[in-house]
Formats: structure tokens, sequence, C-alpha cells
């Protein structure tokens, strides 16, 4: 049975970018994986890759608003692309996490989570951190991409 992994925002960047510091890495991951299994974005990370890429500050994508929608709209041609709508509050999702959740950096982090876990679906994500909001219960549902 193929696993459906969420991407967050970061790793959306790394692979569309490769001035993102874990371009490689990203790529060393996604490209064999989506041979098996299917790769989910859902509105948060949509939004947050444009606001990322558009960014030239960052010096990660393609710098804008426009360049930025066109990738998007050319990974959805791509093996195994899904989309995942977001019907339900902050306060739902991230329900089962609120004892794990200690600071305003975290929330994106939580909701993408919550998200997973309501769907069966695993975050693919570099941040170590979300391990520990994960805990034991929630383990299966985080795939750190090293």
């Amino acid at each position: 049975m193929s696993r459906r992994y969420l991407l967050d925002v970061n790793v959306l960047a790394a692979l569309s970018s490769d001035e993102h510091e874990h371009h490689q890495k990203a790529h060393d991951w996604f490209d064999p994986m989506t041979k098996k299994d299917e790769w989910v974005v859902c509105p948060l990370t949509e939004i947050g890759f444009i606001r990322l890429a558009a960014n030239p500050a960052t010096r990660v994508g393609p710098g804008s608003i426009k360049r930025a929608t066109e990738v998007l709209a050319e990974i959805q041609k791509l093996p195994g692309y899904h989309y995942w709508p977001i019907r339900e509050s902050w306060v739902t999702l991230t329900a089962p996490l609120a004892a794990r959740i200690f600071g305003h950096q975290q929330v994106t982090d939580a909701y993408l989570l919550g998200l997973a876990i309501k769907e069966n679906g695993v975050l693919a994500t570099f941040d170590r951190a979300l391990e520990y909001m994960a805990g034991t219960r929630f383990a299966s549902h985080i795939h750190l991409i090293e």
C-alpha cells in the first residue's frame, strides 16, 4: 500500500530551487518516492510556497508570484500528485497535539501535522522539532528528510 506524503513548505521550496540549502536532499528523497507513493499539497502549503518563492529576499524559488504560481501548476502534472482541501479549523486539527505546541513558530507546523493525521498521511519535513510535536502517538505521521 502506498503512503501519502504531505509536503511542507520548505520541502516544496527545496524541490523548486537549486539555491535552497536542501535542494539535493529533497530530490534524493522525492524522486524515488514518487515511483511508489503519493504526495500531497494543501492550501496552506501552496500559499506558503508562493509567499516564500515570491519574496526576492529569500532567493529561494522563482522570485515572483506569477512564476511561483506557474511552478505549482507544473508540479500538479508530476506522478503521484494529490491535493487535500482543508475543511477543519485550526482548533479541530491541532486538538490531538495541543499539549505539545509551545510557540508561535509551531502554528503552521501543528496545522499541517494535524491535517496529515486526519487524512492518515505523513508530513514530509526537514524540521526535526516536529518529531517532538508528534510524540510516540503520532510518530508514524512524520517523515524527517535527512
